[in-house]
């Protein structure tokens, strides 16, 4: 049990790789030809050790071993926004596109506030090949998703409770005090706490949802066909690329309805795709 906490407490305090968002394509390129050939061991037992040796090689330029090593941990179910974050830099590094764009939005959707993340995140986003127009949207909506995503859902869990306990506190005040003055202060102050209350509640529940709800994927294949109906004989209707995000919808028989940002819709192979 130690070793689960002592392990635990290092993915989620250590220091993550940069971020290289300033980096050019070529230099990327480069680099993951470099280190495309190498072999790995990977280590036995400790994960402290595994987390120590991935960071070395990340830091030495071995980009294919930092991201098995990464990967060893995963093997554990040990999972954490760091960890996430620096295999999804490795396999950057390493030239795939598609999986890291996998594991940053799984490091975004631990850590939503991360600005290293969701930098790095847009980076690699801007090199797929389909440059997808979305479907423009309400500006409350985007500016009530905005300020969820602004905190995890740890966090916000937190704060409802806080506000919680100010309702309670002010409610006292409300029903104890003698003076006028007081009573309307903590009668207000407790409608007020009351509001940010069940609005911090809503966002932690959002959030939580968003998290347990695999709805959304990302497209592996380096040129994958949707089609019109869950069968290889359908019509082609368009073609998505490595890295693309969809939505997921119904499945049946190896197939998944996706849609992507423009609203259009079709079936692609399940085995083509891995949800976020």
């Amino acid at each position: 049990m130690k070793r689960y906490i002592t392990i635990s407490a290092a993915l989620l305090l250590s220091v993550s790789m940069p971020s290289f968002a300033q980096e050019t394509e070529a230099d990327t390129t480069a680099v993951a030809t470099e280190v495309a050939t190498t072999t790995t061991t990977i280590p036995d037992g400790d994960p402290d050790r595994l987390w120590e040796e991935a960071n070395a090689a990340y830091g030495a330029g071995d980009y294919a071993k930092a991201a098995d090593l990464y990967r060893a941990i995963l093997d554990k179910d040990l999972h954490s926004a760091a960890l996430y974050y620096n295999l999804a830099n490795a396999l950057f590094k390493k030239g795939e596109l598609g999986r890291a764009i996998l594991y940053y939005n799984r490091a975004l959707r631990l850590a939503p506030s991360d600005e290293d993340i969701r930098h790095n995140l847009e980076y690699a986003e801007r090199m797929t090949k389909d440059n997808i127009e979305s479907v423009p949207e309400f500006f409350l909506n985007s500016w009530l998703r905005t300020l969820r995503g602004s905190l995890s859902c740890t966090a916000w869990t937190v704060l409802s409770l806080a506000m919680f306990a100010a309702m309670l506190a002010l409610g006292s005040v409300y029903l104890l005090s003698q003076r006028i003055a007081a009573r309307k202060a903590g009668f207000y102050g407790m409608l007020a706490a009351l509001t940010l209350f069940v609005a911090t509640s809503l966002f932690a529940w959002s959030e939580r949802r968003a998290i347990l709800d695999r709805d959304e994927a990302v497209v592996m294949g380096s040129a994958v066909s949707v089609k019109s109906s869950p069968d290889r004989s359908a019509t082609d209707l368009f073609v998505l690329h490595e890295g693309t995000k969809v939505t997921v919808g119904a499945t049946l028989d190896g197939w998944a309805e996706v849609r992507i940002a423009d609203g259009n819709k079709g079936w692609i192979e399940i085995g083509r795709i891995e949800r976020i």
